[in-house]
């Protein structure tokens, strides 16, 4: 499979009180297209620093990261603004959804900048929202549904330009093992139907389980990397491509 992540020699320094910490240290790294990467490692090991650096929220301080093929530490940050929004979606565990839009507005905000037009950007978020199963909430705001709703939300939200490529920030971590499963279903689904290539960082083993493949990190550094076995999604989501 080609790849969609490619880092060579990648380091991120940052200065924190006088001091330089480097937080990702001479990393080489390579994502095939239709991957599902979990990445796990103790606090501080530079999970958060290196997913930042794949979504473009933040530049290397030095090395290589090819992103579909393109050098992304050379570009514009209104370039890196449109690859993000077109490349990328994001799943954080704190859901980030705007309190005061619907479930169905904070849906359509990605699409926006893309200059998708607001009958389609309905639309499209109203499909997105009854195939994560929830059709009857699309009014609601965030402070009216459960976290395992908001959740599902927020990855409707990621998927809403049919990104290739979904970072999620512990996306369980404020989930109930029950609901925690069911999101990381919906992510299955996204990987094995659609390809869509997913990087995810988690502490939880048994969330890990579920990727094809695992990172360790340790003091910023890749300290191994091994295959997973995990079984068939489970998850009644389905049709989570483009617009109908």
């Amino acid at each position: 499979m080609p790849e969609i992540v490619r880092a060579e020699g990648l380091e991120k320094i940052f200065e924190k009180k006088g001091e330089r910490v480097c937080a990702v240290s001479g990393m080489d790294l390579s994502i095939e297209k239709g991957e599902f990467l979990s990445i796990q490692g103790p606090s501080g090991s530079g999970k958060t620093t290196l997913l930042n650096l794949l979504g473009c929220l933040d530049r290397p301080t030095c090395g290589r990261l090819l992103l579909d093929g393109t050098d992304i530490s050379q570009l514009s940050e209104n370039e890196l603004s449109a690859i993000r929004a077109r490349k990328i979606g994001f799943v954080f565990h704190s859901f980030n959804l705007i309190p005061i839009l619907s479930a169905v507005e904070n849906v359509e905000l990605p699409m926006i900048p893309t200059g998708t037009p607001r009958a389609d950007r309905r639309r499209r978020a109203a499909v997105l929202l009854e195939r994560v199963g929830l059709a009857g909430r699309m009014r609601h705001r965030p402070d009216e549904l459960s976290s395992g709703e908001q959740q599902r939300v927020a990855i409707a939200r990621a998927l809403a330009n049919s990104p290739p490529m979904i970072l999620a920030d512990e996306p369980t971590g404020n989930l109930d093992t029950k609901t925690g499963q069911e999101i990381m279903g919906i992510l299955r689904v996204l990987n094995d139907d659609l390809g869509t290539t997913i990087i995810m960082v988690t502490h939880d083993d048994r969330m890990a389980r579920l990727a094809n493949m695992r990172l360790y990190l340790k003091d910023g550094r890749i300290e191994r990397m091994e295959e997973s076995a995990p079984g068939p999604a489970h998850s009644a989501v389905q049709g989570l491509g483009g617009p109908d």
